[in-house]
């Protein structure tokens, strides 16, 4: 920093739960979120916006023996979506691992308007769901 210079704001944690698109986050999804992050009751949770785009809501919840071709045969339409795995996998040496992985997906037949919101609103989503 030069002198004088003051340093920019850092914010750690949650964030305001409305990002610049307005859309928050529901509690449904948090709740769940943490359910399979503690428990892991559900392979997957893929989220959408609500119709009356003011939230971002559970669209669909992938059983404990749900695998990561289901996941992605559900994620991957014509409607721009987010998505939360517990992707299970073996390191070089052979051991068990496993991790939640965020995914955004946003198809390129997907319209602008609604591609513009899911990307404004990505931001939302991440920061609720640590």
């Amino acid at each position: 920093l030069a002198q004088g210079e003051q340093p920019a704001s850092v914010v750690f944690g949650n964030r305001s739960d409305a990002m610049s698109t307005g859309v928050t986050v529901s509690d449904d999804c948090i709740q769940k979120f943490n359910d399979m992050k503690l428990k892991h009751d559900c392979k997957y949770i893929i989220y959408k916006i609500s119709d009356d785009k003011s939230q971002i809501v559970i669209d669909e919840v992938g059983a404990k023996d749900s695998n990561y071709a289901t996941f992605k045969e559900k994620l991957l339409g014509t409607e721009a979506r987010y998505g939360v795995i517990d992707f299970h996998y073996e390191t070089d040496d052979g051991r068990p691992q496993d991790k939640l992985l965020f995914v955004f997906w946003s198809s390129d037949d997907a319209g602008v308007k609604s591609k513009m919101l899911y990307a404004g609103s990505k931001d939302a989503v991440k920061c609720n769901l640590q």
